[in-house]
């Protein structure tokens, strides 16, 4: 049996992705493989930073690539409601299509696998995941339970109740940035099965705004695998993940009332700005020192000697960058709340 963690990838996220495979390879408690899934085909800093590290491999099966590929698009595409309103948005018909090739570990190389997004860091060992997983099929360890059902699931209330004989549907929900996993835990049988359900009218229950998040959650709780979340059904131990929290600082670890973290997760957070930091800018993110730390374990001598702040120009041309990106987001969620308000 082995266990792996994948992590989903490009040259965008290089900065990030080279503080995640420092922090597995400190934090791991002990050698743990990484397979890298290609976000796209932007990987030259990718590739040399793989070729580099004997234990971190690219998956280039193009065929399971492929395959997750064609189950997410035909499963989109079958929710006309999102459809209508991406078009309406400008926005392409598979709407962040390669997010879903998270689900390439399913046909991976490893028998239990971790998924990691690259925007996070490994903080403790992981072994008690993967032990989980001899009596789940699926595992995470996160909050969004805590979370509007509407961010995973936003389909009118009746289809809800329809589709999920669950009373407590909210308990099973999960961010899709990090998760553990077997081996075949989807069959094909399985893969065509929801598709057929999916297409019957079931993928109206999807929420839009995160396609990969809304369509794993719809898979765990309509498939009826064995599902297990340790921030639910172990409250007394667990540590919080998320970068909002405070946490304490221990030797570039954090901790959570004197627990230790299994990982944290910098979810929001815009990857330009680990890249504009590592190139030397003032930028502010949660606990950059410990960022900072994992990104240049292996490389101190690279890591900037000074952050300096961006000209007053540049700084009103981000800032107006800045409000014009939240001024469409805040009119297109307004417009999704009132189509949402009309279909229903």
């Amino acid at each position: 049996m082995i266990d792996g963690i994948y992590t989903l990838a490009n040259d965008v996220v290089y900065d990030q992705l080279v503080a995640l495979l420092n922090s597995i390879e400190v934090n791991a408690g002990r050698e743990i493989p990484v397979c890298v899934i290609p976000y796209n085909d932007r990987l030259d800093r990718v590739r040399a930073e793989i070729a580099a590290r004997k234990n971190v491999t690219l998956l280039e099966d193009s065929a399971v690539i492929a395959y997750w590929e064609n189950f997410a698009t035909q499963a989109w595409k079958a929710h006309l409601r999102a459809q209508r309103t991406w078009r309406e948005w400008g926005f392409p018909d598979n709407y962040r299509l390669a997010m879903h090739r998270k689900l390439c570990g399913i046909h991976g190389v490893f028998d239990k696998f971790i998924y990691f997004d690259a925007d996070t860091l490994l903080m403790g060992p992981l072994d008690y995941i993967y032990h989980k997983l001899n009596n789940y099929d699926w595992v995470t360890n996160d909050f969004q339970y805590k979370s509007d059902l509407k961010y995973i699931f936003d389909g009118a209330s009746e289809l809800i109740q329809k589709v999920f004989s669950e009373e407590n549907l909210q308990s099973k929900l999960f961010c899709a940035g990090w998760f553990a996993a077997k081996k075949n835990v989807f069959t094909d049988a399985m893969v065509a099965n929801l598709l057929d359900k999916l297409k019957s009218g079931e993928a109206d229950v999807m929420a839009l705004g995160g396609p990969d998040q809304s369509l794993f959650n719809y898979m765990i709780c309509r498939s009826g695998i064995s599902y297990y979340n340790f921030a639910y059904s172990d409250t007394k131990h667990v540590t919080g993940n998320h970068w909002s929290s405070q946490f304490d600082v221990v030797d570039n670890v954090l901790y959570d009332h004197g627990r230790r973290l299994t990982y944290i997760h910098y979810m929001s957070v815009p990857s330009s700005s680990f890249t504009r930091l590592c190139a030397g800018e003032d930028v502010s993110i949660p606990y950059r020192e410990v960022f900072l730390h994992y990104r240049y374990l292996k490389s101190p001598e690279s890591r900037p000697k000074t952050f300096t702040r961006p000209s007053q120009l540049m700084r009103l041309q981000k800032s107006t960058s800045s409000f014009l990106k939240q001024k469409i987001s805040n009119f297109q969620l307004k417009y999704r709340n009132f189509k949402d308000k009309i279909n229903n």
